[in-house]
């Protein structure tokens, strides 16, 4: 049967479907049209024959012209479709903004990633079906592989412009110049009867005075005015009288963790501190030969008065009480047992961190810092020793992603702000040196991630133009995890520190891991594939000369 697309009703062989008044066009009379006349019956007839009064179909002769786009769809139905498609496309919406915070999203991105099987060095010798194993989140994303080669060009080409070239180390004199406030408080010289390096300093104040009113640390953080607070209680118990003068045992550390951040730096300085022979500044990180004596809290921020070193000195008074107990005491069993405590920092920036040089420091040479952490802590304290943990650079880099990231975390958004970090450290290594870049701050600042704190050689050796290769421990994240005890004993015989009876042993060796990733990081599981082989390729020469410094192939990190 036919159909007629105006009225709805069978369209007949014969003439009858004249009683449809839409299709009878502009000659239509209202008198003659039964429809017009009140007539609301129209017959249906099938096969040219009516049917009974019982199958007669009624049809209400609703006048709706203004409908005639829309095949006569009353109003309400109108009404409820625009309604669904309002609903529709909320819903649309929602998914579409859920999507790409949760990075669910199958849309185009700058920078594709996936397994590319053809890259023979994919996980330095490992099989791409064991990493395929091993990243089964990644299988949606093996289309983006022919990006790739591009990223890959920008890696070589900041391969080629790799040359570790020694610094000039500056001479005492230039060091003096440039911080002579800093010279005038710390003495050349140290108490002979202290392992720790310590002195006596003339206290001017009397009782009311508060020795720690305008300590930058207890100004700025209040989480630290507990611990000044218990300082000021026992400050005056604490001085040593000698001549009508009032003198206070100042201490600088003994030793110092200096890097890498999210190697498992705090881990080290949670088991360290259980040593009955060790003490540690009253906060772990002051971060002050690096940030707070340039008077940098957040750089974000700005700059804030900077925190002189009598702020820093005051942060090891706790330890310094206990040194000048047993300097003090009468029992010479007790000082034999006690005489050789040592003091430890643990700022994991004091390694790498030197952006705040160029706000302060002149003469600087092609963008080079002229001074830099290790001079001045060498100026002060030539015998210092230095311990450093590191991890393979690749996944140093995920952790500190996860744990600085505030917002819309993904193992696709760790690719995109690893290629943008990768294309802005070309364009500085094409026109500046390694070192240049390494510590430019307006780089750094400008990376999405911090591809430069993974060039761990690169800071080893500025370090080793002060310290001697036996001032400095480095040591391996992924030995201190699989083997604990061991990697603890080399840092307790680096430190020359006394034996430990088994009770104490296992204290510091069977405690828990501090500071391991949270488990809303975990459960985003690993980074892409592709991103991973990136990485690899890029740390690679780097790895390289550093297995060659140390000696150890183990920091090829080939197998992880």
């Amino acid at each position: 049967m036919r159909y007629c697309i105006n009225c709805c009703i069978h369209l007949l062989p014969n003439d009858l479907h004249r009683q449809c008044f839409r299709c009878r066009g502009p000659d239509h009379n209202n008198q003659r049209c039964p429809v017009c006349r009140g007539e609301n019956k129209i017959p249906l007839y099938t096969d040219s024959k009516q049917m009974k009064w019982l199958a007669v179909l009624e049809v209400r002769t609703d006048h709706c012209e203004s409908w005639n786009g829309l095949f006569c769809l009353r109003k309400g139905k109108l009404c409820s479709l625009m309604f669904g498609l309002i609903i529709m496309t909320l819903v649309m919406v929602s998914y579409m903004l859920t999507g790409a915070k949760h990075g669910l999203l199958l849309l185009p991105s700058p920078f594709h990633y996936g397994a590319f099987a053809s890259n023979p060095s994919l996980m330095d010798n490992e099989s791409f079906s064991d990493m395929k194993d091993h990243y089964q989140p990644s299988k949606m994303n093996i289309s983006y592989v022919k990006d790739y080669p591009s990223i890959k060009l920008i890696i070589d080409t900041i391969t080629s412009k790799i040359e570790f070239i020694t610094r000039q180390r500056p001479d005492l004199e230039e060091l003096r110049k440039q911080e002579p406030h800093m010279f005038s408080v710390i003495p050349n010289k140290f108490l002979p009867n202290s392992k720790n390096p310590c002195w006596y300093e003339e206290y001017q104040g009397n009782t009311t005075t508060d020795p720690y009113a305008t300590n930058s640390y207890a100004l700025y953080s209040r989480r630290f005015r507990i611990i000044f607070d218990y300082l000021r209680k026992v400050f005056w118990n604490h001085l040593y009288h000698y001549k009508d003068k009032h003198y206070r045992l100042r201490c600088l550390p003994h030793f110092y963790i200096i890097g890498q951040p999210k190697c498992g730096t705090t881990d080290l300085y949670d088991r360290l501190r259980l040593h009955p022979d060790v003490r540690f500044s009253a906060i772990k990180e002051p971060h002050w030969w690096t940030r707070k004596r340039f008077g940098i809290i957040r750089l974000r921020d700005g700059f804030h008065d900077r925190y002189p070193v009598e702020d820093y000195l005051d942060l090891f008074d706790l330890a310094a009480h206990q040194i000048q107990s047993v300097l003090q005491s009468d029992a010479g069993q007790e000082r034999a047992k006690r005489n050789n405590i040592i003091i430890g920092e643990a700022s994991a920036s004091t390694m790498w961190d030197n952006n705040a040089w160029i706000f302060f420091y002149d003469n600087s040479t092609e963008g080079e810092p002229p001074f830099l952490i290790q001079d001045f802590i060498h100026a002060f304290q030539p015998n210092a020793k230095l311990i450093i943990m590191l991890r393979d650079p690749v996944e140093r880099l995920y952790s500190d992603y996860l744990y600085f990231a505030s917002a819309n975390k993904s193992a696709e958004d760790f690719h995109e702000k690893v290629a943008e970090s990768l294309q802005l450290f070309e364009g500085c290594v094409l026109d500046y040196s390694l070192r240049a870049c390494v510590y430019n701050n307006t780089l750094n600042n400008a990376m999405p991630v911090r591809l430069q704190v993974g060039l761990y050689v690169v800071y080893l050796l500025d370090w080793l133009t002060v310290f001697n290769k036996d001032q400095i421990l480095v040591l391996r994240l992924e030995d201190h995890a699989s083997n604990m005890r061991y990697t603890m004993h080399m840092v307790f015989q680096f430190l020359d520190l006394g034996p430990l009876s088994e009770k104490q042993e296992a204290l510091i060796t069977k405690s828990p891991a501090s500071n391991t990733r949270r488990p809303e990081d975990r459960s985003l599981g690993p980074m892409l594939p592709t991103t991973k082989a990136i990485l690899r390729d890029f740390y690679r020469p780097f790895n390289t000369k550093l297995a060659q410094v140390l000696f150890d192939d183990a920091f090829l990190w080939k197998r992880t």
